[in-house]
């Protein structure tokens, strides 16, 4: 096996979730994915300590979300084909683990772009903080701050949703008794 295919076997589903929260779209998620390693297969790795890739494909996989957000920015058009989550969702009636779902797209979303995916490389992929720091050009004292600091803002963000969902009326499906 080469070293494109071990890293691909081994890190393919932290970096396709890390991808599904940073883009909101499992599709593009999967496309910058396979992008990411397709990459990889054509790079020469670097040299680690101990064969802890995952600093450099997080770096990688930050700079493709990045350019990712780029494109839509300079081109909005080449979004018009797809529907994001949060909106496909919110054409119908949602179910309550949807309204999270949707909710915790949107905390992100309001969030700086290193602030999101620093806290996404710790809560969905699992990096360590020295980890974060190489992929991201951090210290590791930067890492923990932005990571507090994000959970601070992410928990007022879900709180005031909460409160919202709790402020609407409830309302009953199906026959009355």
């Amino acid at each position: 096996m080469t070293t494109a295919e071990v890293l691909f076997a081994e890190h393919r589903q932290r970096l396709f979730l890390y991808f599904c929260r940073a883009v909101g779209h499992p599709e593009t998620a999967h496309d910058l994915t396979q992008d990411l390693f397709l990459r990889v297969s054509r790079a020469a790795p670097p040299a680690v300590q101990n064969g802890d890739f995952r600093p450099w494909l997080f770096r990688i996989a930050r700079n493709l979300a990045l350019d990712h957000h780029r494109r839509l920015d300079r081109h909005p058009d080449e979004q018009a084909g797809r529907t994001e989550p949060a909106e496909a969702l919110a054409a119908v009636a949602r179910t309550p683990r949807q309204e999270t779902a949707v909710a915790i797209n949107e905390a992100l979303a309001a969030l700086d772009e290193l602030d999101r995916d620093v806290f996404l490389m710790r809560e969905i992929a699992g990096l360590r903080y020295d980890e974060i720091a190489q992929a991201c050009d951090l210290t590791t004292d930067a890492v923990r701050s932005r990571i507090h600091r994000t959970r601070l803002r992410l928990r007022d963000h879900l709180t005031a949703s909460i409160d919202d969902v709790r402020a609407r009326p409830l309302r009953f499906t199906g026959a009355t008794q």
